[in-house]
């Protein structure tokens, strides 16, 4: 069993960008693989369909105690950064048996499609996410489990090219947040035994 950890965010100050990038894709990325049940992480810039959230880091862990353990709680948040990230949200989602660090491992030239249901109630996004599933059955659908509960189901599924994500029919798209990202950053896994 697995579960995605979802962090969407904006950056509100771009003459500091480049160096928030540096950090987070830096030694932040490196640090958080170094913790409990953290598995791997990467992060992505929207770049097509709705890009109102530009930012996008997913991280796998094994366990919801990921979040819990003295590492993850003494490094936790935006540190300096604090001031300038916007549209915050971190969301925990079931992924059940999938391998999902070799399912969001995005090559540079790739991209990934996300289907965030940020603007529809929890007890209606069951039914949307099962039609949703059955029209876009190669994309894999999670629920949320756990932290900001904020965005009660997701869809992700890689692409040969960001330009190349197509939209939900608008039949299904109601309070759907759909963005086609690029990858900033490789996918960085945990070290084997660490």
């Amino acid at each position: 069993m697995s579960f995605v950890y979802a962090v969407r965010s904006n950056f509100t100050r771009p003459d500091l960008e480049e160096q928030w990038h540096a950090w987070y894709s830096g030694p932040k990325l490196a640090e958080m693989v170094t913790h409990p049940h953290f598995l791997s992480g990467q992060r992505y810039q929207a770049v097509g369909l709705d890009q109102t959230i530009r930012y996008l880091a997913l991280w796998v862990v094994a366990s919801p105690d990921a979040f819990t353990s003295p590492e993850y709680k003494a490094s936790w948040g935006w540190a300096d950064w604090k001031p300038y990230i916007s549209h915050w949200s971190r969301n925990l989602y079931d992924a059940g048996d999938h391998d999902m660090t070799a399912l969001l491992d995005v090559p540079p030239e790739g991209g990934l499609y996300l289907a965030a249901f940020e603007r529809v109630p929890e007890a209606e996004a069951e039914k949307q996410r099962t039609e949703a599933q059955a029209e876009r059955p190669e994309a894999i659908w999670m629920s949320v489990v756990g932290l900001d509960r904020s965005c009660p189901v997701i869809g992700v599924q890689r692409l040969p090219d960001p330009a190349k994500a197509t939209p939900l029919p608008a039949r299904l798209a109601a309070g759907v947040r759909e963005t086609s990202f690029r990858p900033l950053t490789e996918r960085r896994r945990a070290k084997p035994g660490g």
